[in-house]
């Protein structure tokens, strides 16, 4: 089977970032954090940034299946911002550690399936 480079299209990969800023002043609001960015590790995002979580989609559709895995898990309280960006959009991000520029995050390379 023949794979089109349709398929790698870096309008049609996307990316889905999960910002969150969580309270962590008691013990249940502790546990909470903990739980959601577990579940984010569980459904394959890897932090961008200290509570900045993202995550590579092959698709629009694959990546709407995501976020609303995040949904679901979402604490009851803390501020939570989720968004993406095609892959085009995302190559265009320039990092910065001080001066120096960083590279982008390495892309892992999952499994898709027909």
């Amino acid at each position: 089977m023949l794979i089109s480079d349709d398929v790698f299209n870096h309008y049609k990969i996307m990316w889905v970032f999960v910002f969150f800023d969580l309270p962590v002043q008691t013990k249940k609001q502790r546990r909470a954090y903990a739980d959601f960015r577990k579940s984010l590790l569980k459904d394959g995002f890897s932090m961008f940034q200290y509570s900045i979580y993202i995550r590579h989609s092959m698709s629009r559709e694959n990546a709407l299946v995501h976020i609303e895995r995040v949904k679901k898990a979402l604490p009851k309280e803390g501020h939570i911002v989720i968004f993406s960006l095609t892959d085009k959009q995302f190559g265009d991000i320039e990092i910065f550690y001080g001066y120096q520029a960083q590279q982008l995050p390495k892309i892992t390379q999952q499994l898709t399936m027909f």
